[in-house]
């Protein structure tokens, strides 16, 4: 937008070299270039053969060489190139905007003391004036630091034309940057591939740790179903062979308790097995004396 506005501000004076066939009326026309409001690119104007022809003038060729200086000079190149013309209020302000423009780009030498210096200006106030001045203009946007003694410069507008065999140096610059950038893509992909497999294997991993805890799930229901199968048959198998092992009535008979589940003593168990010990003695001697009788009576 300032490029188009600047360019707009130029289309007069562009017009007006068609007329300027004299030295005289080319180095009239640079002047009032240069102290036009809004004006801040020169090169067009520059080009134009009328101007050029300047150079073949030794009265004139000097404001060529001023055309030069506002195009992409500065205040400094101004006043140490001997024999430009004197530059009134107007001039001397936008040269002074131009150069910080070029200084902006630059935020090492933004500090007051730098500034004034490269601007030739005398007090703080005339620095912060001109840097005022250089915002609502459009050519930087900034910010005041007067505790600081610091002009904080957010942004640059593309109003200065480039000095002669620049391009060279410039496409240098553009190629380093891309080689920059492209590095930078490669890593940034590189970094973007590990994260995809680190991604993927961590999700290999959750799913095959599912896979593990739903077959330990698994498992331990059905040890718990065979747990409480083999309970039940257990306990059943266990009485029918103590019951086989007693000698089932005989052994109910006697009262005899299963493995001492009814609390009964040892004692007890010894007393019962006694009385029937007795009885058998008593039952022998009963068969005894029968028989004994039998033989007396026959003989």
């Amino acid at each position: 937008m300032e490029q188009t506005k600047a360019l707009n501000a130029l289309e007069p004076f562009l017009a007006l070299t068609k007329s300027a066939s004299s030295p005289r009326a080319a180095a009239d026309l640079i002047a009032r270039a240069t102290s036009a409001p809004n004006t801040f690119i020169f090169n067009e104007l520059l080009c134009t053969p009328q101007i050029q022809a300047l150079s073949n003038s030794e009265e004139y060729a000097s404001h060529l060489t001023l055309l030069k200086v506002f195009s992409y000079g500065t205040y400094t190149s101004y006043f140490s190139t001997p024999g430009l013309p004197t530059l009134n209020e107007a001039q001397l302000l936008k040269l002074r905007q131009l150069s910080f423009l070029s200084l902006a780009k630059n935020p090492a030498d933004l500090s007051y003391a730098n500034l004034m210096t490269a601007l030739g200006l005398r007090t703080p106030r005339e620095l912060e004036d001109l840097v005022i001045s250089a915002i609502y203009a459009g050519l930087v946007t900034a910010t005041l630091d007067p505790y600081h003694q610091l002009v904080a410069v957010s942004s640059v507008s593309p109003l200065r034309d480039l000095q002669p065999n620049s391009i060279p140096s410039m496409i240098h610059t553009l190629d380093e940057w891309s080689s920059r950038c492209s590095s930078t893509l490669l890593d940034l992909e590189k970094q973007i591939a590990n994260i995809k497999a680190t991604a993927l294997r961590r999700h290999k991993e959750e799913q095959e740790w599912e896979r593990e805890v739903e077959k330990l799930v698994e498992g331990k229901g059905d040890k718990e179903k065979e747990n409480q199968s083999d309970g039940k048959g257990g306990v059943g198998s266990l009485f029918s062979s103590m019951g086989r092992r007693l000698g089932g009535g005989a052994a109910a008979k006697r009262g005899v308790s299963v493995m001492g589940i009814d609390g009964e003593d040892d004692e007890d168990t010894m007393d019962v097995d006694d009385d029937d010990e007795d009885a058998s003695e008593r039952r022998g001697t009963r068969s005894a004396k029968k028989r004994g009788f039998g033989l007396l009576g026959s003989k």
